[in-house]
């Protein structure tokens, strides 16, 4: 079973906690200095802030889907490799305060997903080898350019 994953970026975090807390009538399981998750079951959603000191344009960090277990998130590299989609994989990394194994694509706008499966918390935020909690740097090529 899937649960959707949306990271936003945000300026003003207790702002946007309270806002989001009332929108989807529940408060954030996990809350920093810098961030804040609510994990929500009705619809099953992942959803997270992140600070930033200035946002722009579209406020979206990125997309994904959180998995139950690394052998979905396999599965599903596989599934979308086999469909010539470039998948980049990130095994054991410690990103938006979790351990977690992961792969991304890039959609034709040059939005990312990923695929994740969290094996752990942990209380720093480390994003130098992760696109989960910072803006990518370099483009990435799209193979299959297909869509809905």
């Amino acid at each position: 079973m899937m649960k959707m994953h949306v990271g936003i970026n945000v300026t003003d975090l207790e702002r946007s906690i309270e806002f989001y807390s009332q929108v989807f009538d529940s408060e954030p399981v996990k809350v920093k200095d810098d961030y804040a998750k609510f994990l929500l079951e009705d619809p099953r959603l992942n959803f997270t802030l992140n600070l930033k000191n200035e946002v722009s344009g579209n406020q979206v960090g990125h997309f994904g889907f959180q998995v139950e277990n690394v052998e979905e998130v396999l599965k599903h590299k596989d599934r979308l490799e086999k469909l010539g989609f470039f998948a980049r994989e990130e095994m054991d990394v410690s990103c938006c305060y979790a351990t977690q194994d992961k792969f991304w694509v890039t959609d034709p706008n040059g939005n990312e997903w990923e695929f994740f499966y969290t094996k752990s918390d942990v209380e720093s935020m480390q994003t130098e080898d992760s696109a989960c909690c910072a803006p990518q740097t370099q483009k990435i090529e799209i193979k299959n350019s297909s869509c809905c």
